[in-house]
C-alpha cells in the first residue's frame, strides 16, 4: 500500500545513482531543460549536459552546470574536452540519453546516421537507450520527411515521447509541442527503472476528464467549473507506468498528454457512449465532473427575453460511473470514481461508493475552490476503510492512485 512519503512510480526499482546525458537542443523549448534537470536531480539521478550551438541561443551553458552540478558538453573538437573525457566515452558513459527538446535537424542527422557535431556524434556512437522530446512547428513536424525520419528512429530502438498539441511560440496551434518536463521527466524514470517501472505494461485503461457541456440553444449551456487538470495528470499517470490509455475528455483548454488517445466529447450522452467504445478495460477511473441533468429539449434557435422567467425542463443525464461498475462481463477489473463534494466529503464519497457500486472512490473538497489549482487534498475511500493523502500538487496524486491501480491489478 501507498504510504504518506511515497514519491513517485520510479520507486518500483532503485534508480538513484544512475546517470542520464542530457542533450539540449535548439529551439525556445529549451528552457523546459532546465526543470527538467531539477526534476531529475531531485530524483537524485546524475545528470551530465550536451548543449548544442543552437540551444546555447536560449539556455546557458553556465545555468545547465549550475543545476546539474556538472560541467556542460558542447564541442565535438574541444582539446581539453576530448583529453578529458572524449565523445566515445561520454556516449558510453551514461544509463540513458535523452533528447529534449529534440529539433527536425538533429532528429534528421540522427535517423540518417549524420554527425556533424557533438550532439549528433554522440548519438552515433552510443550503444545505451535514447529517449526523444521532439518540438518544433506543427508544419515541420508533420512535413513527410520528419514522419519519415520518427518512424526510422522507432525502428532503430529510440523511444519517442510527444510532442504534444496547443499553441506554440510562433503562434500557430496544433501538434509540435515540446511534452512537458513532469511528463519527460516521468518518460525517464520508466526507461532508468526497466520493466518493474511500467508495471500496467499491457493493461489497457480509461479515464474520464473534465466537464461536460449540455446545451440549451445554440449559444447557451450549462456546465460546470472543472479544468481537467486532474484527469489529464492520471492519464499521463498511467500511461508512464506503461498502459494503454484512453482519455474521454470534456471541452479543456488543454493538451493531450503524450501517449495517450484522447476522444473529445461535448456532453454526458456523448461522454457515456465513448466511454462503452472504449471497453474492454482493465480500470477506468471517472475524474469527469459530468452534469447530473440536461435540458429536455435543447432548442435550435437562440432563446429571446421576454421580460419573464425563463424555465429549461431538466432531466436526468446518464450515470456513467454506475454503469461502468455494474456487474457483467465487460466491467473493468477495478473502477475508480472520484467525488467533489463541498461538506461532509468523506460520508458523502462512503455513500457514493456504496450507491454506485464502484471499487474506490476518490473524495476532494472543493469547498475551497480547487477548481483549477495546481494543489489538492484527497482521500481514497475503499471498502477496507479511508486512507487520508497529505495535501499534494495534482499530479503527485495522480502519480500515487496510478501506483495504487498498478498494485491492485497486479
Amino acid at each position: 500500500m501507498a504510504g504518506p512519503g511515497r514519491k513517485g512510480f520510479w520507486e518500483f526499482s532503485a534508480v538513484a545513482g544512475q546517470r542520464v546525458l542530457l542533450i539540449v537542443a535548439g529551439g525556445i523549448a529549451a528552457f523546459k531543460s532546465l526543470e527538467l534537470v531539477r526534476l531529475l536531480r531531485k530524483a537524485d539521478v546524475a545528470v551530465r549536459c550536451v548543449l548544442t550551438a543552437s540551444g546555447e541561443r536560449f539556455v546557458t551553458p553556465l545555468s545547465l552546470a549550475a543545476l546539474s552540478g556538472d560541467k556542460v558538453y558542447q564541442e565535438l573538437f574541444s582539446l581539453t574536452d576530448e583529453s578529458e573525457m572524449g565523445h566515445i566515452e561520454l556516449s558510453r558513459d551514461a544509463d540513458l540519453l535523452v533528447v529534449a527538446p529534440a529539433t527536425a535537424n538533429l532528429m534528421a542527422k540522427a535517423a540518417n546516421g549524420l554527425c556533424d557535431d557533438l550532439a549528433s556524434t554522440v548519438l552515433l556512437a552510443t550503444d545505451k537507450p535514447v529517449l526523444m522530446a521532439p518540438a518544433m512547428n506543427v508544419r515541420m513536424w508533420l512535413h513527410p520527411a520528419t514522419q519519415r525520419n520518427v518512424e526510422r528512429l522507432k525502428a532503430d530502438g529510440v523511444a519517442i515521447i510527444g510532442p504534444g498539441e496547443g499553441e506554440m511560440a510562433c503562434g500557430e496551434y496544433g501538434p509540435g509541442r515540446v511534452a512537458e518536463p513532469e511528463a519527460v521527466f516521468e518518460a525517464i524514470m520508466a526507461a532508468l527503472a526497466g520493466p518493474a517501472g511500467r508495471p500496467l505494461q499491457g493493461r489497457r485503461c480509461l479515464v474520464t476528464a473534465g466537464p461536460t457541456f449540455e446545451p440549451i440553444d445554440p449559444v447557451r449551456g450549462m456546465t460546470n467549473r472543472s479544468s481537467g487538470k486532474q484527469g489529464y495528470a492520471v492519464a499521463q499517470a498511467l500511461a508512464a507506468l506503461g498502459a494503454e490509455v484512453v482519455l474521454v475528455s470534456g471541452p479543456t483548454a488543454l493538451s493531450a498528454p503524450p501517449g495517450v488517445r484522447r476522444i473529445a466529447v461535448e456532453t454526458a450522452i456523448e461522454m457515456e457512449a465513448a466511454c462503452r467504445a472504449a471497453g474492454p478495460v482493465d480500470a477506468a477511473v471517472c475524474v469527469a465532473a459530468v452534469a447530473d441533468w440536461r435540458p429536455e429539449k435543447a432548442s435550435d434557435l437562440k432563446v429571446k427575453k421576454n421580460g419573464g422567467p425563463a424555465v429549461v425542463k431538466l432531466i436526468e443525464n446518464p450515470d456513467i460511473l454506475a454503469g461502468l461498475s455494474r456487474p457483467g462481463p465487460q466491467r473493468p477489473r477495478l473502477v475508480v470514481g472520484f467525488a467533489a463534494e463541498t461538506d461532509h466529503v468523506e460520508t458523502y464519497a462512503r455513500e457514493k461508493l456504496d450507491r454506485k457500486g464502484c471499487d474506490w472512490i476518490v473524495a476532494n473538497d472543493v469547498a475551497r475552490g480547487v477548481f483549477g489549482a495546481d494543489d489538492t487534498t484527497v482521500a481514497l475511500v475503499t471498502r477496507k476503510g479511508i486512507e487520508r493523502w497529505e495535501p499534494q500538487p495534482k499530479a503527485a496524486v495522480a502519480r500515487r492512485l496510478a501506483l495504487r491501480i498498478a498494485e491492485a491489478l497486479a
